[in-house]
């Protein structure tokens, strides 16, 4: 039976290779591999519990939030929150119009609006609707008398129109 040359000069090459590495055994090839998937193998184990020890020291930072933790002199309320600014807007009606006639509007022109007269105006905290009003005068001023709180079922039903 004849030898195929590529196969004569393959298993010359990985006899070169383990003479290289001082092995003269192929089993012992499988040894050394074997340990060497070991060794990896522990120093991935030890780099991922150090990493989730450090984790765990940096999660102690802060103390979780319980009645039992109450800090002393702290009230039980939204006082923090109540000096926030946010923007109050009455909203008459919109409208959509074309840039064309954007661009002839001047002194004295009237924009059709689809809020009709006498309908209750749409009142919104940050662009998010919370209420209706009707308009008032009050000392040469507008201001708006609340009508109607809006609920927050109502609140999803009218941004769905």
């Amino acid at each position: 039976m004849a030898m195929d040359p590529a196969t004569n000069s393959a298993d010359e090459d990985m006899d070169a290779a383990m003479a290289a590495m001082g092995v003269s055994d192929p089993g012992d090839v499988q040894t050394i591999a074997e340990d060497d998937w070991g060794a990896a193998l522990a120093e991935q184990t030890q780099a991922e519990s150090s990493a989730l020890q450090e984790q765990t020291s940096k999660t102690a930072v802060f103390n979780e939030f319980s009645a039992n933790n109450k800090l002393e002199g702290t009230q039980n309320d939204i006082d923090f929150i109540l000096d926030i600014p946010v923007q109050l807007t009455v909203e008459l009606g919109r409208t959509k119009i074309s840039i064309k006639n954007l661009l002839q509007l001047a002194q004295g022109s009237v924009v059709e609006l689809d809020g009709m007269a006498g309908e209750p105006m749409d009142v919104l905290v940050n662009g998010c609707l919370i209420a209706q009003g009707e308009v008032v005068v009050v000392n040469d001023k507008f201001g708006i008398r609340l009508t109607d709180i809006i609920t927050p079922a109502e609140r999803i039903r009218k941004l769905n129109r």
